[in-house]
This record gives structure tokens, sequence and C-alpha cells, in this order.
């Protein structure tokens, strides 16, 4: 049997060359195959075929060996090259996504509005209004903060940034300054500017106007006036007055926001009405000469926006049922202007003040609010009866000595002029002039219209106009007029003016 030449290399490679020729020779007869000992030669073949083989095996383990090791270090390279690309792959298709998670919340911005600051956006995420209870109340319909937009005339960006609420921000809705009050001490007034201020006589005139208050209430009630709430309490035995303290500031935004979502409104809608409408205190910082305003309270309603009275006189509509009930029972009259509350009893009524008083304090308390102690009063009779400033003992009447301080005024005007001259408490004499003309007129018509023409003259006199605007500028050395802008009359509520009295008159 021939052998191929790779089989013949086979054999050989598989003992040794030496051992193949041995073999073959056995096999042909050239070398006896059976003796009883093998020569030396055929030994030495024989152990150095079995070395050889020991040999190869060894060479061929270290060959597998080496082969592993190089298999090993192509795999770690292949599978770190793999890994790479696969990094790579999925950091540009995080990149990409990130980028459409970008443009689809940039959309999402300029359509919804899905966050208002901390602690405020909870339920911004709801979105269905209760349809039923708005249309009981006779109020429009918004399910969403797009048509709450829409309906106010302006951009969904527009009504984030009047309605976010910020910790610390570096710029403020509200202009704020202070006021005395009568009995000492001074009121601080936000006014807010004029967007946000837009916004609110929006809300005013588009929801809370619509909205029926409670007879009793009388204060920035449209057609009613402190005429009216003091009208019930003429010719009185006993008049009671009570006064709630600090009335805006108790008025928490969680209230505000209860109240839009009791008149049917979704969370989401009535969360944005409520931000608009109320604001906390803030301290202004100047830090590295950049101002801050940091809030330093909760929200609550701001005494100076022309929305915080309406707002009060709804969350205080079941207060005030509750009162017309007490004061029906003890046969007393009942009005509310504002925080100012007012009983008035004529007869054996008269006698059951201490009854009636105890149950007030029970309500006031259970409702959410202080009565203040320094302002209840009750006056009895021989006492001069005031209720929101006007006299009730027999008519509705004026402060007789006011009214001729006031003439007396007028009559120093006209001799001398504005100069080191004040009325009340304000710093606008002007102002408070004229608001005083109108308190009257409101009380008493024609002494009013005669007072308001007088006063009107002195205005229009030159030497009067150029001294006040003079003291407008700060061009004069006499005591100078702080102007007051956005003066709501008496009996208009949502009336305001933004000019100096010269370029209104």
């Amino acid at each position: 049997m021939s052998l191929t030449r790779q089989q013949l290399y086979d054999k050989i490679r598989a003992s040794s060359k030496e051992e193949y020729i041995l073999q073959e020779m056995t096999r042909l007869g050239f070398w006896a195959e059976n003796v009883a000992q093998p020569s030396p030669a055929a030994t030495l073949i024989q152990k150095e075929k079995e070395v050889r083989r020991q040999l190869n095996d060894l060479l061929s383990e270290r060959q597998k060996y080496r082969n592993k090791r190089a298999m090993l270090e192509d795999m770690r390279k292949a599978r770190m090259a793999k890994a790479k690309l696969k990094r790579e792959e999925t950091k540009q298709r995080r990149e990409a996504a990130r980028k459409e998670r970008a443009a689809a919340w940039a959309i999402t911005k300029e359509q919804q509005i899905v966050y208002l600051g901390e602690e405020v956006s909870a339920g911004l995420n709801k979105v269905t209004p209760d349809v039923a209870q708005l249309q009981k109340f006779g109020l429009p319909v918004w399910a969403d903060a797009t048509a709450l937009a829409t309906a106010m005339g302006i951009t969904i960006g527009k009504l984030r940034y009047l309605s976010f609420n910020r910790k610390v921000g570096h710029h403020t809705h509200y202009q704020r300054f202070q006021i005395p009050k009568k009995s000492g001490g001074a009121r601080t007034i936000s006014a807010p500017m004029p967007q946000l201020k837009a916004a609110q006589h929006w809300i005013l005139e588009n929801i809370l106007y619509k909205i029926k208050n409670d007879e009793s209430a009388h204060g920035f009630v449209p057609g009613r006036s402190i005429v009216t709430n003091a009208a019930p309490h003429t010719g009185q035995d006993i008049v009671i007055n009570i006064d709630l303290r600090d009335f805006f500031p108790s008025i928490a935004y969680k209230r505000v926001k209860g109240l839009f979502c009791k008149l049917g409104y979704a969370e989401q809608v009535a969360t944005i009405l409520a931000l608009i409408c109320t604001e906390p205190e803030v301290d202004e910082v100047l830090l590295d000469g950049r101002k801050y305003y940091v809030a330093k309270t909760a929200r609550h309603l701001p005494q100076g926006a022309p929305t915080s009275p309406a707002i009060t006189n709804l969350i205080c509509y079941k207060l005030d049922r509750r009162f017309a009930g007490l004061a029906a029972k003890y046969g007393y009259a009942y009005t509310r202007y504002a925080d100012d509350m007012t009983f008035s009893a004529k007869g054996p009524a008269a006698d059951k003040a201490g009854q009636l008083l105890r149950a007030v304090k029970m309500f006031v308390k259970e409702e959410g609010f202080t009565i203040h102690p320094d302002k209840l009063k009750v006056m009895r009779k021989g006492d001069k009866h005031e209720v929101t400033g006007i006299v009730v003992n027999e008519k509705l009447s004026l402060d007789r000595t006011t009214l001729r301080k006031f003439r007396a005024l007028l009559h120093q005007v006209e001799k001398t002029g504005l100069a080191n001259k004040s009325w009340g408490k304000g710093k606008n004499i002007i102002s408070s002039m004229e608001g005083y003309a109108n308190f009257v007129y409101m009380v008493k018509p024609e002494l009013g219209a005669k007072l308001k023409a007088t006063l009107g003259t002195l205005l229009q006199r030159e030497d009067i106009k150029a001294e006040a605007r003079g003291l407008w500028t700060g061009e004069s050395t006499s005591k100078k007029i702080t102007p007051l802008v956005n003066i709501t009359p008496l009996n208009n509520p949502t009336a305001s003016s933004d000019k100096p009295w010269w370029d209104v008159v």
C-alpha cells in the first residue's frame, strides 16, 4: 500500500523518522520482528520515539496555550471595541432622545403649564372642571391653562410668568409702600404692577363679580358703599363694631385655591387663579450689587390687589350667613364692610349684647379669623354711633368737628396756598382732600357737591397748580407731596387713575 506524501509526513511527525524507518524495515523483512531481546539500536529508536512524542505533546500544549492567550486577547479587544461602539451608539441615542425630549418640553411649555414652583405644582395635572357647578354660578368653563390664557388674551408663557411661585427672585410683581392707620402705626399696601393688575382685574370682572354675595356684604360690591353699610344701623339703641385682625394676610393661598375649586374649576385652573391673586411678604436683599426678593411668609391675599376684597367677600359668605342668622335670632341688624362688622338693635334686644358677642367670638374663631381686641366697640344710648365713618345716631350724618376743620382747611388754602398744609394722615394732601370731599358727597350729596366745587376751583388756580406741580417734582423746598396712584373711588371699586390730579381735572 503506497502512501501519499502528506500521509508519509503525518506518520513521521506522529513518531520520528527513525521510528518510521524501523517500522518499514520490519514490515519489509529487513529487521527481525519476533526476537526475544531487541537490539540496542531498536531500543534507542523506541525511546527516541517516546521522547519525541512527549516533546511533540509539550510543543502542542505550548502552542495551544499561546494560541489561547492570543485568542483571549483578541476576544478581549473585540469585546472592548464592540462595547465602545455600543457605548457610542447608546450615547448618540440618548443625546438624540434628550434633544427630542427638550424639543417636546419646549413645545409643551408653549402649550401647557406643568410646573409653577415649589409646593404649588402638585395638582397641575388635574384638568377636569365641575361643569355643573360652574353653570350653577353662571361662570365660564375653562378646562385648562391653555383655555384660560386664550380667554385672558395672553400667551401661556405670560400666564406662567404672572403665576409662578418663587421663593427667591430678581423681580417682583408688586410695588410696596406704607400708609398710616387711623389707629396708629402703618399699613403695608402691595400695589400690583400693570401686567399683574390687568390680570387681576380680568379675574375680578369675569369670575368674582359674577357671583352673588350675601346681602350682608357691602364692601367692594358693585352698587353698594359705606352709606348702604351704615344705613341699617340708624336710630338704634346699641351699635356694636367688630374688626378682624390682619384680615387679608390671614387668608392664605390654599384657602383662595379652595374657593376657586369649590366654584367648580379644575385644580390646574384654580391653582393659577389663586397664585395670581396671592403673594408672600418679601425681604429685599442686595447681594453682589444685585437685588433679590426673598419670600419670608406663605402666600396670602395682598392688601392693594383689586381681587382681594371680592375674594374675602366670597370666603366670608358662610360667616355672613351665620352672623345674619345669629342677628335674626337676637333681634339685631347685621352688615359687613370688608373686615368691619356691625351689629345694632333697638328695644329689649339691646340687652342681649353679651350673648350675641359670645356667639360672635366663637363663630369668628371657627371660621379661621381673629377679632381685633382694640377695635371692639359697644356704643349705647348717649354715645356717638359711628359706622364706617358715618354718624348714625338719628340719621346718616357727618362728624361736625371734622367737617368744620375741612372747611377751615379750604379757607386757608384759598388764602395762602398748599404750603405747610395737611389733611388726615395721608402724605398727599390733594388726594386726601379729594377723598374727604367724595366721602361727604356720598353721605350728604348737596353738601358734598359744594365742597367738591370749591376744591375744584382752588385746584384750577394757576398759582396752586404751579405750587402743586413743584411739590410733585421736588422743585419746592416746602413739604413734598408724595403722589398716590390707582386711587379707587369708594363708589366704584373697579375704577382707577394713574395720572396726577392736574392731568385729570
